[in-house]
């Protein structure tokens, strides 16, 4: 199948190919028909599978072929971070190129003058909005928006919003919108509140469900067993292979990254944390440094699994075994993409050594633990039948004096 099969305009197919898109991915191939027939729609599908084309490309079809008298604000996604909602505006600006048709992105965070310039973007008109839960809510309050002729409403991530606990600000949004519309819900995964909510708010939907438990075969996935003192040294040890030109290391909290970016800062490491405390300037500036290698190494909580989109990245590290197995699918998906290779290493302390064999389930198959390398001492037995209440753990070799952070631990130098 080829983009032309869809019928698009000649208008969005130059945008389409500009823009270096071929042919459509499982995700696009199955959900396009469908939003085109005007259907409601579920779509399972993983970050890196192409599916912000996939609810893009017929949106913006459908409004090329309305008459200028109807090109009102006729869209509304919503997404969990300001980060995608830029990355989506993004690609409204590619892929509608040559139609003319204007987006804005609206987003908390930044100084007064951002939140002014959103409200006169909205004042002169836009025909696609992508906005953050809370920025909006403020906006409709204020009575800033008029969605009497909204057409489509579009929720991405919607199981990233739901952890984040949007839940009540997304059903206070739908009270602003018109019930006839057509309601498309993309999320990684399913699990039973997404469920509730495509309930509440879809019409008889349709569903596309692209599997999202398998990671790229170009990912060499390994794991080390480790006590929490051992972290800091072994992550030290890794990012001193200099074959890794572009890293994130995904830590379980907003205070461990802030955290770990001191400690890595401190032994004369170049990194960068990146949390909701910055300023929306300061985020974008390290997204651009990192982009660029000035920053080879990125330190983030889950959020940033799903809300960035870099390709190039060699290295993935868990310094904390993620808490929900579809999240170790996400973390290492940053890597290998647009059929590239990369590595993906997890630490695994004692007492998570059950998530961890939660993941290998999740996968289909036992991912290879290393040794620790010399001198740092033994590691736990990985024993994930066991259940551990603590992590105290022994390591010989370690005479600096641990400190703690809530859950963690890093080794003071």
């Amino acid at each position: 199948m080829t983009f032309q099969d869809f019928n698009f305009e000649d208008k969005l197919l130059d945008g389409l190919f500009s823009m270096g898109y071929t042919k459509p991915t499982p995700i696009q191939e199955q959900a396009i028909p469908l939003i085109l027939q005007n259907k409601d729609l579920i779509a399972c599908a993983q970050t890196g599978t192409g599916k912000t084309a996939a609810f893009l490309l017929p949106i913006l079809n459908k409004i090329i072929a309305l008459p200028e008298e109807q090109r009102h604000l006729n869209t509304l996604i919503i997404s969990p971070t300001r980060e995608l909602a830029t990355q989506i505006d993004q690609q409204v600006e590619g892929l509608g190129y040559f139609t003319g048709i204007s987006s804005i992105s609206i987003y908390g965070g930044g100084d007064g003058n951002a939140f002014i310039q959103q409200r006169k973007a909205l004042e002169e008109g836009a025909e696609i909005i992508i906005a953050t839960p809370g920025r909006l809510i403020a906006l409709l309050q204020m009575g800033q928006i008029n969605f009497d002729q909204l057409q489509h409403l579009i929720l991405d991530e919607a199981d990233r919003m739901l952890d984040m606990g949007f839940y009540d600000d997304i059903i206070k949004i739908i009270k602003y919108l018109p019930k006839e519309r057509q309601t498309l819900l993309f999320s990684a995964t399913m699990p039973p509140k997404i469920r509730v909510l495509a309930n509440t708010i879809l019409s008889n939907p349709a569903q596309v469900s692209i599997s999202i438990s398998k990671p790229s075969e170009g990912i060499l996935q390994q794991a080390y067993l480790v006590y929490d003192a051992q972290k800091l040294n072994l992550l030290t040890h890794i990012l001193s292979n200099k074959s890794y030109s572009s890293v994130i290391v995904f830590a379980s909290t907003k205070e461990n990254v802030k955290k770990l970016e001191i400690e890595l800062l401190r032994i004369g490491l170049k990194v960068k944390a990146f949390h909701s405390d910055l300023e929306q300037k300061e985020r974008e500036e390290i997204l651009r440094d990192f982009r660029s290698k000035t920053i080879p190494v990125l330190i983030g909580t889950d959020i940033l699994s799903r809300g960035i989109d870099v390709e190039g990245i060699s290295l993935v590290v868990n310094f904390n075994t993620p808490h929900d197995p579809e999240d170790y699918i996400h973390r290492i998906g940053r890597t290998a993409r647009a059929e590239t290779t990369g590595t993906a290493i997890t630490f695994i302390n004692d007492k998570d050594q059950r998530k961890f064999a939660a993941v290998e389930a999740l996968i289909g198959r036992e991912i290879p633990k290393i040794a620790l390398p010399e001198g740092m001492g033994e590691a736990p037995l990985y024993q994930p039948e066991k259940r551990v209440f603590s992590s105290g753990g022994h390591n010989s070799n370690d005479k600096k004096k641990p400190f703690h952070h809530k859950k963690k631990t890093f080794v003071k130098k």
